[in-house]
Parts: C-alpha cells; structure tokens; sequence
C-alpha cells in the first residue's frame, strides 16, 4: 500500500515538473521574440529610402577631348545628382520632366502637358556605368541629301562617333562609305517622304539595334547635330534594363488614333510620341518589350493598322500598348521650333539642335564663333569648333594683345 501511493507522489511529482517546464519555454520563447527587434544590426544606409534625385543638365564648356569617356553615376543626394563625369563637374540646371503617374486615357481627358510636374527618375538605378560604345545612333536620311546634308554631319560630331552611329539611307553610296569609313545601311526603302517609306527605315533601324546588343537606341534625322557628352550624360541618369523613352513632343497635347490592334478601330487612343525631327532615346529593357509590334517588319505592319509616321507608331506602341509614359526632354530640338529663341549660354548643354528648312535658314542658334553666318549657315561648325577646339579645320583664335 505504501508503495502504491509513493509511486502515485512521483508521477504527480513528474507532471508537475514537466508543466513547469512548458510553461518555462513558453516564457523563454516570448522573451526571445521581444528581443528579436533590438539584436538586429541597424539598416545600412543604402537599404534605407533614398530622396528623389533630380536631373540636371551639366553646364558644359569647350571640351579639348576627341572621344567621350565613360560617364559613372556615383552618389543621390537631397540636392541634387552627383555624378563623376572625367572633367564635367557637377550636373546644374533642368531640363527632364515626367508624368510619373501618366495615364494617356485619364491625362488626355484633364489637359496633361509636356514638361508637367514630377521627375521623371523615380523607380530608376543610379549605378549604372554607361560607356559610349554603349549607344546606337541611327540617321535617318535619303540619298539627295548625302551630299548637302549628310556630309556635314560626318565632318562635324559624327567624327567624334563613328562607330557609334549607323546611317539609314535608301541607296548605295559605295564612295561615301570608303571616302568617311562611316556605317552605312542600305534599307532598300522607297526614297519618297511618305509614312510606308519613313515607317520602313524605322523598322529595319529598329532591328538593326537589338541585333548590336547595345544599352541604348537613339534615332536623330540628317538635320541634327548631337551633342555626344550632354547625350551620355542624360543616358546615365537612367538604367538601361528600365523602360526608358526619352524625346519631345512636337505638339501640346496627345495624339489621337483609331484603335485597331487591340479592337476594330471603333475606338480611338490618345497618347504622346517623341518627334524624330528632335531625336528620341529608347532604353534596350523597353525596345525588347516592343518586339511583338516592332521586330522583323511588325513595325511597318503596325503603322498601316493606324495609319501613322513611323514616330507617331513609336509612341503608339509605347504608351498606347505597353503603357509606358514619355519623358518629356526639352534637351531635344527640331527645325520646327524657333531656334533662335534658345539662350546663347544653354546651347552646348543641349542634347540635339537643327536648323531651319529651305524655307526658313535663318532660324538657327545663335552662337558666334570663327564662322560667319554665310560660311556657315547652319552654325554646325561653330557649335563643333566651341565643343572640340582642336579640330584641325577649326579657326584658331587669336591671342589677344595687352594695351
């Protein structure tokens, strides 16, 4: 009897002992979960919400340098962009704007404008290093122009860019080529100025850029002159992987075109698209995601369903398809804006400028340098000769003498 109630006292004895135990490691587990937060190390600073940077032009002078080194986007700050650029200095000034919340269904019914408020950064890498061998410049020209318009460019900024800029024309120049050593690419395109044929250089521009591998696609007419630096340094501040359109819209407003991809074209879309007179940039992340629409003659097939110029079709599939919003740049300049109206001390930090047509030469920059206006009445050369100064065919300036 007595050992039946010492072995009843011991099992008593043992679930007493284990509840304690339970009852321990819940306390244990409790404590260790309070403690949890302040073990942790604290946040590095890159891990922590960075301001939003904004862009800024560089105030770019003459620059005594033929080739354009690599541009590395180096620090954000509250600022402003900090950006090591081999002797450019730090970035000022504006000149990129984006809708970051653009809709073009919604911002067509509210008025949206180019250049309206929000940066066009957000959501964008800033550690990129972007080389120049990195873009692809595609020309757009025909065959009457290789001599008054063509080769001007070759002597002028295309010299500073030969293997990075690729010439689409409409007929063999086998002299031109052996003569300047520049890319030439015969498009076999109609040589008229009609949408089938601009739309077909576009296309095979098109292609021609996914086959180079590289980061960026830019598109510039016969009548542009790019400011390779100031064009590097706005490329780096985005990532190529991003979907990235850069450009200027020629008008105030979205274009409106009968919908007849997604629908039976009983629909109409608005959207913004980048005037090519201007030039326009497009990111590779963004170029492959318009392969379905663009790749291997789609781009022509895509423009007749709505019946645009190929710049028009670029920003329908875009913004209208992909749904991704233009950033709007007033770096980009065409013939048809009054040129003369740019400040003289803004035009080496533009991207791209023009000249005005046959009918309207005397609306050009205004810049003076070692050419007269009738020497040089594009005043290509005199833009040429302040960025690279030692250019051989440049007007050396005269030292001037102390009284």
């Amino acid at each position: 009897m007595k050992q039946l109630r010492w072995s009843v006292r011991m099992r008593i004895a043992s679930v007493g002992v284990s509840k304690f135990c339970f009852l321990f490691s819940l306390a244990f587990c409790g404590l260790l979960l309070l403690l949890i937060p302040t073990l942790q190390p604290p946040a590095r600073q890159a891990d922590l919400p960075q301001p939003r940077p904004q862009v800024r032009p560089a105030q770019t002078g003459p620059s005594h340098h033929a080739r354009v080194p690599a541009v590395s986007v180096l620090t954000d700050s509250p600022t402003g962009l900090n950006r090591s650029s081999a002797g450019q200095g730090r970035i000022t000034g504006t000149g990129v704007t984006r809708n970051s919340n653009h809709n073009p269904k919604r911002d067509s019914k509210r008025g949206s404008q180019p250049g309206g408020r929000g940066d066009g950064l957000s959501g964008f890498k800033f550690r990129d290093l972007l080389e120049f061998k990195d873009v692809f410049i595609a020309v757009k020209t025909t065959r009457k122009y290789h001599k008054s318009r063509l080769e001007l460019l070759i002597q002028t900024w295309v010299s500073q860019a030969k293997e990075q800029t690729y010439i689409f024309t409409d007929s063999e120049d086998k002299e031109l080529r052996m003569r300047t050593g520049v890319n030439i690419i015969n498009t076999n395109c109609s040589a008229a100025h009609t949408r089938q044929a601009l739309c077909c250089k576009m296309s095979v521009e098109y292609d021609k850029f996914i086959e180079s591998q590289k980061k960026w696609f830019c598109h510039v007419d016969d009548d542009n002159y790019v400011i390779v630096p100031s064009l590097l340094r706005l490329l780096s501040s985005y990532h190529h992987s991003q979907d990235v359109y850069l450009g200027r819209p020629s008008l105030d407003h979205p274009i409106e075109a009968a919908e007849r991809v997604k629908s039976d074209g009983s629909v109409s879309v608005k959207f913004w698209f980048a005037t090519g007179g201007a030039g326009f940039c497009i990111s590779r992340g963004l170029a492959l995601k318009m392969s379905p629409w663009a790749s291997l003659g789609n781009f022509i097939s895509t423009a007749e369903k709505i019946r645009l110029p190929d710049d028009c079709t670029i920003g329908y599939i875009i913004e209208a398809l992909l749904e991704v919003t233009l950033t709007h740049t007033h770096l980009f300049h065409s013939h048809l804006e009054n040129l003369q109206k740019l400040p003289t001390d803004t035009v080496l930090e533009q991207v791209t400028l023009s000249y005005g047509g046959f009918e309207n030469r005397r609306n050009v920059v205004s810049v003076v340098g070692g050419f007269s206006l009738t020497e040089d009445p594009t005043r290509f050369k005199t833009v040429h000769c302040l960025l690279y100064t030692d250019t051989e065919w440049c007007p050396k300036l005269k030292p001037r003498h102390k009284n």
